[in-house]
């Protein structure tokens, strides 16, 4: 794996071994670098986990055999685009750092930030961010929605949260997912252009609206749109359900979407792969589920 991380190292322009490991956390808070630094560490977990099961020495892309669909959430979208074969582990981390650089220069242009907002009633949240000239840059479900937009319209939202609702300040570089980012944009897609993206080999999630992507062009154009534009996370979370989906499992690091399954993905197995200690079950979980949801659509 060392060969491994130099060689991702090497397209990132970033030593990932360091800032996965001896680091403090004021290094790895810079978007610039924890972009990166979080796909590599899903795509390590998902080689890991995934070579359990087929070819330990090339366990990507995934083989429709065990998994059924892969979503990621936000910068987890180039992680899926690797294990779905969309684009190679390599060229998933050289545009991925080029979205992190690109993402915090556009941040430093204008002092804007986000946050969570939790609780309250859908439609009475979203009026009300609307309505402080923010936007509801990730809509997780669950009851939960990230508000993102200038420090100025942040405080003043604080102060006339919606009813019933609580809020939280996030610590981010700046609104992601807003028109505050389309900077970015522009750069990332002079990048991709030099890519040439494969269809997936299992079901693909998009984050702009949970909608199942065949296409590999598609997915990757829909990457980088999805820098200026919201994460629609309970789309996918329905998508997931409309599919049949049995088990969920949440690559390092991991915690947060596994949480939010619990609320809105009732009823299934969820297991956040968190250490190396959590890979064998991973590895169990996938083989006692694999199928089942493809089984259950044609039966139904």
């Amino acid at each position: 794996m060392a060969e491994t991380f130099a060689s991702w190292s090497e397209v990132a322009g970033l030593d990932l071994v360091h800032y996965g490991t001896t680091a403090d956390a004021d290094e790895i808070r810079d978007t610039a670098v924890a972009q990166p630094l979080l796909v590599a560490a899903g795509l390590a977990t998902a080689n890991a986990m995934l070579g359990q099961l087929s070819t330990p020495e090339a366990p990507l892309p995934a083989d429709p055999s065990y998994v059924d669909a892969v979503a990621g959430h936000s910068v987890g979208e180039f992680t899926a685009a690797a294990i779905t074969g969309v684009l190679s582990p390599k060229e998933a981390l050289a545009l991925v750092a080029e979205r992190g650089r690109g993402m915090a220069d556009a941040a430093a242009r204008t002092e804007t930030g986000m946050t969570a907002v939790l609780g309250g009633v859908r439609e009475d949240v979203l009026a009300a961010i609307e309505a402080a000239g923010l936007t509801p840059a990730n809509d997780n479900g669950s009851g939960q929605i990230v508000a993102a937009g200038t420090t100025e319209q942040l405080a003043s939202f604080a102060q006339n949260p919606p009813h019933r609702a609580r809020t939280r300040a996030l610590s981010v570089a700046g609104a992601f997912h807003t028109e505050h980012m389309a900077p970015a944009v522009e750069r990332v897609r002079e990048a991709a252009a030099r890519t040439s993206p494969s269809d997936p080999t299992v079901r693909l999630l998009s984050n702009a609206d949970g909608a199942v992507v065949e296409s590999g062009a598609e997915y990757l154009d829909r990457l980088v749109s999805q820098i200026s534009s919201p994460v629609r996370w309970d789309a996918c979370t329905q998508t997931l359900a409309d599919l049949g989906v049995t088990a969920l499992i949440e690559l390092t690091p991991a915690g947060t979407l596994t949480g939010l399954a619990k609320r809105g993905l009732r009823g299934i197995e969820l297991l956040a792969v968190k250490t190396p200690d959590d890979l064998e079950r991973a590895g169990t979980l996938i083989k006692e589920h694999a199928g089942v949801s493809a089984d259950s659509r044609q039966e139904g």
